[in-house]
């Protein structure tokens, strides 16, 4: 005989030669031949090692005891606990003791891939990643939502769920703001023969998000190519020494050319520009000893004009000094200022003009 006590927390299932007699509530117990009890918590599922759950669902007491729950395929079952979400639960026959809790279950359908937004977001912190799909579409994008391969509709910003137990969901992203397409030119043969590559900047938003997937492989590269067909006619037709002055004009025609095939883009083309003009390199050559050789020219000119007015205004000073002795004799003291303003010494000898004597010592130096 074996003693077997159940508390209050705790129920016990009772066999017989393996088969299943009656629920025993909190007690002691004994327990002899072939007789056995199974303790089980009343927190956990109604579940006994021994038998199968429809067994124990045949026994009165044990029916009255319990919130039972049978989940068919393709449902899914929320339970809540005390009012509380618990987890979810799947397919199947589910059996909870309601003596020390309060079970409440809302029943879900998962052949709808849409989760409803009256689903909490929480229970799937305790779902199978197989069972569903987060997506997150952030503030500046847009989302285009497939199932099955079908495209389905167009996801704004925020985070969404969806079941996947029976279908194939997959996004694809669009960026909303405003990008910058860069146009690496590749070398293209001027009016004059000479062979340049230009360098071109678009910036762009798509507009139509559904067919700029659906309707074209790749839009950016059909901008890219039409920019550099733009580039290719301008250059053809026009000359280097016109191309290196008209760059303004060359954006401008481009721009015209890529707003022209908007349609076709499924974008709007906002603004575009010439970045760089890059020349072979005996051309640089060349080019940089004409811009240094009309440097010179230039520096030439101006030290010539320079010479000039310094000439004449020495003219007119002579011809004033000339016509003007209190003048002259003014600027002949300012030189002898600016001299004794460097003379160490100076030693004059005998009476006389002490003026006079200065100048003529500064005459025989000279």
């Amino acid at each position: 005989m074996k003693k077997i006590v159940i508390n209050e927390n705790q129920r016990g299932f009772l066999f017989k030669s393996g088969k299943f007699v009656k629920l025993l509530e909190a007690g002691k117990y004994y327990v002899y031949g072939d007789r056995d009890i199974e303790i089980v918590s009343v927190f956990e599922p109604v579940h006994s090692l021994y038998c199968g759950l429809n067994v124990l669902m045949e026994c009165p007491e044990i029916k009255n005891s319990v919130t039972y729950i049978e989940v068919p395929a393709r449902k899914l079952a929320l339970h809540f606990i005390n009012g509380k979400f618990s987890k979810a639960i799947e397919c199947g026959v589910h059996a909870y003791w309601n003596t020390a809790a309060r079970h409440e279950f809302q029943m879900v359908d998962i052949s709808n891939p849409e989760v409803p937004e009256s689903i909490p977001a929480c229970i799937f912190y305790d779902l199978s990643t197989l069972l569903y799909k987060r997506i997150e579409v952030s503030e500046y994008k847009k989302a285009r939502l497939f199932i099955d391969g079908k495209f389905e509709r167009i996801l704004d910003p925020g985070v969404y769920y969806f079941w996947t137990s029976e279908h194939d969901v997959s996004v694809s992203y669009v960026d909303t703001r405003l990008k910058q397409l860069d146009i690496t030119g590749q070398e293209i043969m001027t009016a004059d023969k000479v062979s340049v590559r230009v360098n071109y900047v678009c910036y762009y938003r798509v507009t139509d998000y559904i067919k700029s997937y659906t309707e074209v492989d790749d839009f950016e590269e059909l901008i890219h190519v039409a920019a550099q067909l733009a580039l290719r006619d301008y250059t053809g037709k026009h000359k280097l020494d016109e191309i290196l002055a008209n760059k303004d004009e060359m954006s401008r025609y481009v721009l015209e050319r890529l707003k022209e095939k908007e349609e076709c883009f499924y974008a709007e083309i906002f603004d575009g520009g010439v970045k760089d003009i890059i020349l072979p390199g005996e051309i640089r050559d060349i080019m940089n000893t004409v811009i240094a050789a009309e440097k010179r020219a230039q520096a030439n000119v101006i030290t010539r004009r320079e010479e000039v007015a310094s000439t004449r205004s020495l003219l007119n000073t002579a011809k004033l000094m000339d016509e003007n002795q209190t003048l002259y004799r003014l600027k002949e003291l300012e030189y002898i200022e600016r001299i004794c303003e460097n003379a160490g010494s100076i030693n004059l000898n005998g009476g006389g003009d002490i003026l006079a004597q200065l100048t003529s010592l500064i005459h025989k130096a000279g």
